[in-house]
């Protein structure tokens, strides 16, 4: 075999292994997650269907909330955090009465409660609304 015959053949593989790659890439895995991410399953709360955001992308106020409710307080407003959440816009998921409980994010330079609120639910669930119940997002406190 020639050296240009060796050329032609080798050129024509190529082309073949392309063309059948660009028929095959439709047919290949392209929703699986990024490697090192967690499934949206994995956040509680991610099967309500509202979107997920990372306790970190929250404004700095929602981690310390956050920090506050993971060791039991003390709140800034004790009457009211750690008060059942009535769920009454049905913004959550339905649940049964006493299921969730709301904290107060303070905003800065508001004279009173503000709008933000962190939600939980019994099955570790964490919602954060900056609307007063809006809307909602799923909290991944992983992030």
């Amino acid at each position: 075999m020639t050296s240009r015959k060796r050329i032609s053949t080798a050129l024509i593989g190529l082309i073949a292994l392309v063309v059948v790659g660009w028929f095959v890439r439709d047919y290949a895995v392209t929703d699986a997650p990024p490697a090192g991410s967690q499934p949206a399953a994995a956040v509680p709360g991610a099967e309500s269907g509202l979107p997920i955001q990372e306790l970190s992308s929250l404004p700095p106020e929602a981690g310390q909330t956050w920090k506050l409710i993971q060791s039991g307080g003390p709140f800034p407003y004790p009457n009211k955090d750690g008060t059942v959440f009535g769920n009454r816009e049905g913004v959550l998921p339905d649940e049964k009465a006493g299921y969730y409980h709301e904290y107060t994010v303070p905003t800065p330079g508001s004279r009173d409660r503000g709008a933000r609120r962190l939600v939980t639910g019994d099955r570790s669930e964490l919602y954060y609304t900056s609307d007063h119940y809006e809307s909602f997002v799923v909290v991944d406190t992983t992030g």
